[in-house]
């Protein structure tokens, strides 16, 4: 009959569920299961699966869990076959004492997504105690004068079982003076009261031996047993009579052992023996005894052992006075324990995820309950985090809050969060917990590689070889096992090479030279290079690479003027009526040095603009020939040097007809016809613009010093201030040149001759080294006559 009831009660019980499941989200209802108490480790309480109206699979892909109020694993959830089943053995007195029912209150957590159940396991009692008496011996002192139907109350057993297996009747063994009446509390207790059914005589029986027996309502009964001991005394006609009938105070949990609580104190009327009153406790339960201590004379109450709230919220002691007579009174202590706030919050972490990617939004981070054993403010809790991190907490159901990231992070910016929950009471003080938890931040591949620079300026010598010309470098703030590495291409060059694929080394970046750079053939040239990771996708970014060729001294100096292929040699027209100083040729840019002469007295080559001047008048005795050999030396490391053939013709006047000087040399046959093109061209240009600065020029002179010098224009000495020309050099030289001419008044030719070329200097530094103390030269002379 029994198990078919309990099959009854978990039909009903699953029907109860099943209604309350839907509104499982509101949280006001809870699914209720029972089980009787000592029932097997491992024993079948109920189907959570079939209950919740989930699949098997759903519990484990789901998380679901069994959290307990208490945080005591009573209960586990079989994920393989969605039962609840009993992980200890449950003892209802231990759990619930002599509270009725006994129930145990758990959640069903399922994470993801999250959403709460709410059920009670209720503990069914069982019969496993025996009523027992605290006292083995109950003296009892009656006078002989008692009258009979006199009622006298007795110690009531112990039953720690409930319901109908507790403590149901008092029997007494056989006698012929007393029986037994029970009296009902009101709160479900009963108390044996001994009646006296016929009057005592001292004299015969002055002590009487009965056996009390307490009998439990199990099937089969259980029984307890205690020796109640009669005295009959004399007569004693006055009972003890107590101040109050009930005593109250109030006691805080904390108060130290020993405290004295509260005096209790009775009359008695009678004088001697009969007027002595001792004071006991009476139908006191064993926690009573252990906690509270009675001073028997006194009636002082003293504090056994600490006092906490959180068990029991207060004691009601009842207390008897007994007089010498055996006459007794008994009142009521009602003792209020006062909560003080001696337990901190309590965290309980049901799931936490300690890795999260760092382009995750809002990630449930961790979930956690929270709860304070203290009642009222000292209860009441206040959850937070630091401020300063980008986590927020949010209560889900009751005392259940998650932790969510609030915004996607950057784990390039900072990779772990160490974020300290503390729960904080309102109680007096105030007493806090401390949960850390230390998140990582995963990398995802959001950041493309980054060049140290945007573009690269590389100052690179000329080179006779292909080693490594430089390098660049790119960092990528990405970490983890595939994104990272780098890779990187450049654009094809045809003056770049890879020692594997390309111009440009993948792995550290070192640029190299397909071929020989040559300042003069390319003087500066730019590509771009670009660096990938390996991610998923791939990430690029590209830099500019700019690479200029520094020159070198490679090339010797190459004299324009006089030309040193041309068909018929340059002859220089010197007036004999010249001056000591007079300008005959010029060249510049360079070192010059007069190696040989016809009459080496005659003339001078200065070394630095080139000049060839006479260093003397020139006398009717000077050969009307001279041959000059002229050095020029450039200023490189090591220096270069070439020389050139002058021949100078001494005449009365420009008018004189020009003679070819005496060892010129036959015209070259197979003179390279670029070279004759480049003067023709050269000699044309410039014949042209000369022509038109020498008329400007004369015209000017010669009105301006036609007075002085009787209509003829002279020859000043020094520098002419003259006119820049721009004439586009060939070969390895491209310079401008600035001529100052000056016709030749009174003569019938339109001769004239070329003073100073001016030369602008070009210096090229090197960003990398300091090369400002180093000057490539280049020198061009051109003569042209009309």
């Amino acid at each position: 009959m029994e198990i078919r009831g309990v099959l009854t009660l978990r039909k009903r019980q699953v029907l109860i569920f099943f209604v309350l499941l839907g509104l499982s989200q509101a949280g006001t209802e809870s699914a209720r299961y029972s089980v009787a108490e000592e029932t097997e480790v491992g024993s079948f309480v109920a189907n959570l699966a079939r209950d919740l109206g989930l699949r098997v699979e759903e519990l484990s892909s789901r998380g679901a869990r069994v959290v307990s109020d208490d945080n005591e694993k009573h209960l586990r959830l079989d994920l393989l076959t969605g039962d609840l089943l009993l992980n200890e053995k449950l003892d209802r007195e231990e759990l619930c004492g002599s509270t009725e029912p006994c129930v145990l209150h758990f959640q069903v957590v399922l994470e993801n997504p999250l959403q709460f159940f709410w059920a009670e396991l209720h503990v069914k009692d069982i019969n496993d105690h025996s009523p027992a008496f605290l006292d083995k011996e109950i003296l009892i002192k009656i006078s002989e004068s008692t009258t009979t139907g006199t009622t006298f109350l007795m110690e009531s057993a112990q039953d720690l079982d409930v319901g109908s297996n507790s403590l149901q009747n008092y029997t007494i063994s056989p006698n012929s003076h007393f029986y037994i009446k029970i009296r009902d509390s009101g709160d479900g207790k009963i108390y044996p009261e001994l009646v006296l059914d016929r009057a005592l005589d001292h004299e015969k029986e002055p002590e009487l031996r009965l056996t009390l027996t307490a009998l439990d309502g199990g099937s089969p009964p259980k029984s307890g047993t205690t020796l109640v001991l009669i005295e009959v005394l004399d007569m004693n006609d006055n009972a003890p009579e107590f101040l109050q009938g009930l005593y109250e105070v109030q006691v805080l949990e904390d108060t130290p052992l020993g405290s004295w609580i509260i005096t209790i104190s009775a009359k008695d009327l009678d004088a001697g023996n009969y007027g002595k009153i001792s004071y006991t406790f009476f139908h006191a339960s064993e926690d009573i005894r252990k906690t509270f201590e009675i001073n028997t004379i006194s009636g002082e109450i003293n504090l056994r052992s600490s006092l906490d709230f959180e068990v029991i919220q207060f004691y009601t002691i009842n207390i008897q006075a007994t007089d010498g007579g055996g006459l007794s009174e008994t009142c009521t202590l009602l003792v209020k324990v006062i909560d003080v706030n001696d337990n901190p919050p309590e965290v309980t972490m049901s799931s936490i995820t300690k890795t999260i990617p760092e382009n995750a939004s809002e990630t449930l981070v961790a979930l956690f309950s929270v709860r304070d054993q203290d009642a009222g403010d000292n209860g009441r809790m206040v959850c937070s985090i630091q401020d300063d991190l980008p986590f927020f907490l949010k209560p889900t159901f009751k005392n259940f809050f998650t932790l969510v990231s609030e915004k996607a992070l950057d784990r390039e910016s900072r990779d772990e969060y160490n974020i300290t929950i503390t729960v904080t009471d309102l109680g007096t003080p105030r007493l806090q917990t401390h949960y850390n938890i230390t998140v990582l931040v995963s990398d995802v591949n959001d950041n493309a590689p980054a060049f140290s620079q945007s573009s690269y300026t590389l100052f690179v010598p000329r080179t006779t070889a292909p080693p490594c010309t430089s390098s660049v470098s790119a960092t990528d703030e990405t970490r983890a096992p595939t994104p990272g590495h780098l890779l990187a291409a450049a654009a094809p060059r045809p003056h770049l090479r890879s020692p594997r694929s390309g111009p440009i080394n993948a792995d550290n970046g070192q640029l190299f030279a397909l071929r020989s750079l040559d300042f003069e053939a390319l003087r500066a040239f730019e590509f771009r290079v670009g660096a990938a990771d390996r991610g998923s996708p791939a990430l690029r970014s590209e830099a500019l690479v700019r690479v200029a060729v520094l020159d070198d001294n490679d090339n010797p100096p190459f004299v324009l003027y006089p030309p040193q292929n041309g068909s018929a040699p340059c002859t220089e027209l010197l007036p004999r009526a010249a001056e000591a100083g007079y300008l005959v040729s010029k060249n510049a840019w360079l070192s010059f040095q007069l190696l040989k002469a016809t009459e080496p007295g005659l003339f001078s080559v200065w070394p630095h603009n080139g000049e060839v001047r006479t260093a003397r008048p020139l006398g009717e005795r000077d050969a009307a020939r001279h041959r000059l050999v002229v050095l020029v030396r450039d200023s490189g490391e090591p220096a270069l040097s070439a020389s050139v053939t002058l021949h100078v013709l001494l005449v009365d006047g420009f008018s004189q007809p020009y003679l070819p000087p005496p060892e010129a040399a036959p015209a070259q046959a197979q003179a390279d016809s670029l070279t004759v093109y480049l003067v023709v061209a050269l000699a044309a240009v410039s014949s042209l613009f000369l022509f038109s600065v020498l008329l400007f020029v004369a015209v000017r002179l010669c009105r301006r010093d036609r007075a002085a010098s009787g209509g003829r224009c002279s020859v000043p000495e020094g520098r002419f201030p003259g006119h820049l020309v721009d004439v586009s050099g060939a070969g390895t030289l491209s310079q401008s040149y600035q001529y100052e001419v000056c016709l030749t008044g009174g003569s019938g030719t339109n001769e004239f001759k070329f003073l100073k070329p001016i030369i602008p200097n070009f210096q090229v530094h090197d960003t990398g080294r300091n090369m400002g103390e180093k000057e490539n030269f280049r020198n061009s002379f051109e003569f042209n006559i009309q």
